[in-house]
């Protein structure tokens, strides 16, 4: 477990985007050399989405992006006229989309407690919310087939302080999403969000377990797993994970800071060994997406951050030799 102050994070992080600078991220796609689909989750370089598009492909040598938001929309809000500009773009860029980040069930629980992660002045309630749900999973699968992709991202619902009572009709909504996916040939792609009620690899192992629709798989984000306090995601966590069900993987990292409080961090500085995690994606015949998330933003902006980030990435993947 990894602790560092802010004086050496702040040289680690300066070190690395020196090095960044000296050695340009321009050439060969970088995914032409590795068994993953390397990418990037556009929005957190830019929601300029022509210009995170060009970053992505021009500078960092990506042929794979998530969509999230763009135009600071969400997705879910792009008109037609916007998501045919998108694509445009996409094909500009010769870039093709890993899955949909949509906010599927990033919602409350009707009947339960309000959590305290989710937004207090939420106007739905009762069924109103899951009516909603459904409203946003039908929207997912439609951007799904309009972007060409085959899966679209989920969470688990505002994490409860006592999830118990709600588990089993909680699992069933996820099965009958689950379900509804697959008549459209779409996969349902979970994330362990530390907001939400499967956060860690142990919550998500219980939760694969009990929704085994094929249709049915997992965003592994061990910086989620972290920051809920999962400090041993990887190995400890991602060994009870069945791997066969992994379709997802989102790269960041965290780091205990001085005060002890777990916060972001770049790539190749934090609790998560991503050389090692991803020596052990391949070793397991793991071939689908790794994409940055970046979320820290230490050098004062998205795109600065995102740099910094992707180079440490890139750095981890040449080490363990995916790329």
């Amino acid at each position: 477990m990894q602790s560092i102050s802010r004086r050496s994070f702040l040289a680690a992080a300066a070190t690395t985007a020196t090095m960044c600078a000296a050695q340009p991220l321009f050439g060969m796609a970088a995914e032409s050399k590795s068994p993953f689909n390397v990418a990037v989750i556009t929005d957190e370089i830019s929601q300029d989405f022509d210009h995170a598009c060009s970053v992505a492909a021009n500078e960092f040598g990506l042929q794979w992006v998530e969509l999230r938001g763009m135009w600071n929309k969400s997705l879910q809000d792009l008109t037609e006229a916007e998501i045919a500009e998108a694509q445009k773009i996409l094909s500009k860029y010769g870039l093709r989309v890993t899955d949909i980040a949509s906010p599927l069930f990033k919602a409350h629980w009707p009947g339960a407690p309000k959590s305290q992660y989710g937004p207090k002045n939420d106007a739905l309630s009762g069924d109103a919310i899951l009516k909603h749900q459904d409203e946003v999973l039908m929207r997912s699968v439609v951007l799904a087939k309009q972007f060409k992709t085959d899966k679209v991202r989920c969470f688990d619902f505002w994490r409860l302080d006592d999830v118990a009572p709600y588990r089993v009709a909680i699992d069933a909504k996820l099965q009958e999403a689950a379900d509804e996916c697959g008549k459209q040939g779409i996969l349902l792609v979970i994330e362990n969000e530390f907001e939400c009620n499967t956060a860690t690899a142990r919550e998500a192992a219980r939760t694969l377990s009990a929704v085994p629709s094929p249709h049915f798989a997992m965003n592994w984000d061990p910086g989620n797993a972290v920051m809920r306090g999962e400090m041993d995601a990887f190995p400890g966590g991602w060994d009870l994970l069945p791997k066969r069900r992994i379709c997802h993987c989102h790269v960041k990292n965290a780091v205990k800071n001085a005060s002890g409080k777990v916060e972001w961090s770049p790539v190749d500085i934090g609790i998560i060994d991503w050389v090692a995690q991803f020596r052990a994606l391949e070793k397991v015949g793991y071939c689908d997406a790794v994409s940055l998330e970046t979320h820290w933003r230490g050098a004062g902006s998205s795109e600065e951050s995102s740099r910094i980030s992707w180079a440490g990435m890139r750095k981890a993947l040449q080490d363990s030799g995916t790329l």
